[in-house]
């Protein structure tokens, strides 16, 4: 389905916005703090920002030289440790003084946006397994970004505040539930399902038909961190009706690659988290 300009740019403006309250986290950040372990296994903060700054680039590369994208893609899963490359390029990043790092990642991201907004309608990009538009690449980027600079705050013992731009991650959430499924070896189920989640400002954000009989309920934050992986299903205000729709809850991810390990319940201990994965899109 085509995507007007006014929606890309939209995103955009979204995408631009999570980018620099993340900046916000880090920018006067003492050197130590960039050491600071992050939920993410073997991550620092430096880690997180380097992250961000690499997908940018790869996501600018895919933007204005797909053959260029294909021909990187096809070099590192030749590889023998192919699925390392997205850790090594984080680790590659997090080595650099922590104003160039982030100074990367500003100029990376501004790029980015600026050849997303000058594509051509209906250009569909080369991805890590899939190809998207470039207003699903600007919802990828603005859930990884969400997504890292969650872990970055973890990290400094800092709350967020929630916004209205997680309605574009609930919406990411809902098109990935097949993904999950399959991902697991399951098959989909045939029928929609319901989701109605709770934006920070009482807004009623929903998904699906409303007689659906497999519903999912409760707040926005708790489902993007869910769909995530970034807490347990145990650790969430999220009501499930009918046996399918609490499957879902138990499997969901919204990112690509493999099943996450996600998050072992706050009582317990916290297992590794998967570091870097690509979050993407659904189709748009």
């Amino acid at each position: 389905m085509a995507v007007s300009q006014g929606v890309l740019g939209e995103l955009l403006a979204e995408l631009r916005a999570e980018s620099a309250e993340v900046e916000r986290l880090v920018v006067d950040l003492p050197p130590a703090a960039w050491a600071a372990p992050t939920p993410a296994a073997g991550w620092t903060v430096a880690h997180q920002i380097a992250h961000l700054a690499w997908t940018d680039e790869r996501a600018l590369l895919a933007a204005t030289d797909a053959e260029a994208f294909r021909r990187e893609t096809e070099a590192y899963a030749a590889r023998p440790e192919a699925a390392d490359f997205v850790d090594d390029g984080a680790e590659a990043g997090a080595r650099l003084p922590h104003g160039e790092s982030l100074e990367r990642w500003r100029a990376g991201r501004e790029a980015l946006q600026g050849a997303l907004a000058g594509l051509a309608p209906g250009v569909r990009l080369p991805w890590y397994g899939t190809s998207m538009s470039a207003a699903s690449m600007a919802t990828a980027r603005l859930m990884e970004t969400w997504v890292h600079g969650t872990d970055v705050a973890d990290a400094l013992g800092l709350v967020r505040e929630p916004t209205a731009r997680l309605r574009h991650i609930v919406r990411l959430g809902v098109r990935a539930r097949d993904f999950a499924y399959l991902v697991h070896g399951l098959e989909p189920p045939a029928e929609a399902f319901r989701v109605e989640t709770t934006g920070p400002g009482g807004e009623l954000w929903t998904h699906g038909p409303e007689e659906a009989a497999q519903r999912v309920t409760g707040g926005a934050v708790d489902f993007c961190r869910l769909v995530t992986q970034r807490v347990h299903r145990d650790d969430t205000d999220l009501r499930a009706e009918g046996a399918e729709a609490e499957r879902w809850l138990s499997i969901a991810q919204a990112f690509a690659g493999p099943p996450g390990k996600g998050r072992a319940p706050s009582r317990g201990r916290q297992p590794e988290v998967s570091s870097g994965r690509m979050l993407r899109e659904g189709e748009a």
